[in-house]
């Protein structure tokens, strides 16, 4: 290990990043290093840009790009120092694109597609109590408090705690989950009891239960977080409280899914229903057109 990967590993502890952001943060430094084949303490703003450019000729991903972006700024920002460089990595643009939302009947329709019980648990539980797939596969059979009907999300993103509600359905579903096969530390134990299940599992599942469901709507794990917002919205809850069981820290975060809740959306009056009606007749002499 160079003495730069081990001073920016430190850096990244200093500021409790999550263990992900470290690890994609590391890769990419890596990678812009073997690019040119040189310590990127040796590289500057015009090796920079032509990075970016490799990364976008190579048609990777906007999230991908991004996330690379982001590693050099730590790398020069904090770990190197550099704060003249700063200004030459250009953070790009991601485009804001809507989630494709499912129905109530479609999240029904999914989940009962499921075959197995331990991963139908996990995404009804990621329904029902609005949580990240990651949140979800990480629960502690102790994080369960039946006494105040609540569920305890341990370091959540951002690292932070939060409560959630508990449905009494999804309780009962819980119960029945657990007496098949006892879980004692992870209530999603994963091969090894030890170790929680691994959330990438799940995306496999997915797919083969939309296709055995009959949905067209792509569907992933976070499908099921981005479902629960959306119904609760248009169900009446207020967007305050949607903030808080989701665990947005910004309330902008959480108004997004104003712009898809159709049924709230869809009510709304148009202002041209408001106008005076009048009948639709037929253009008179003077404006209609001249027959040859």
């Amino acid at each position: 290990m160079t003495a730069l990967r081990r001073r920016m590993i430190e850096d990244m502890r200093v500021r409790n990043l999550a263990a992900n952001t470290q690890r994609a943060y590391l890769q990419y430094v890596r990678a812009y290093a073997e690019h040119f084949g040189r310590s990127p303490a040796l590289l500057g703003p015009e090796e920079i840009r032509a990075w970016q450019l490799h990364l976008i000729e190579a048609h990777r991903s906007r999230s991908t790009l991004v996330v690379a972006t982001a590693a050099l700024r730590f790398l020069y920002n904090v770990t190197l120092k550099r704060h003249l460089a700063i200004e030459e990595i250009v953070m790009s643009k991601q485009p804001h694109k809507l989630p494709v939302i499912l129905s109530p009947d479609e999240v029904t329709r999914f989940l009962d597609a499921i075959r197995s019980v331990k991963y139908r648990a996990i995404l009804m539980t990621a329904y029902a109590a609005g949580l990240r797939i990651s949140e979800a596969t990480r629960l502690k059979v102790s994080d369960i408090d039946s006494q105040r009907m609540v569920l305890r999300v341990e370091q959540g993103k951002g690292h932070s705690d939060r409560y959630v509600m508990l449905s009494p359905r999804l309780l009962d579903i819980l119960r029945s989950y657990w007496r098949l096969g006892r879980p004692q530390h992870w209530l999603f134990p994963g091969r090894f009891p030890d170790r929680p299940i691994d959330p990438s599992t799940l995306r496999r599942a997915c797919h083969d239960a939309r296709c055995r469901a009959g949905i067209s709507k792509p569907i992933t794990p976070h499908a099921m977080r981005h479902a629960f917002a959306t119904h609760l919205l248009e169900s009446g809850t207020d967007v305050r409280t949607i903030q808080l069981l989701l665990g947005h820290r910004s309330l902008t975060t959480t108004s997004r899914y104003l712009k898809i809740a159709t049924s709230t959306v869809c009510a709304t009056t148009s202002p041209f229903d408001r106008l005076p009606q009048h009948p639709i007749t037929p253009l008179d002499s003077e404006q209609q057109p001249a027959h040859r």
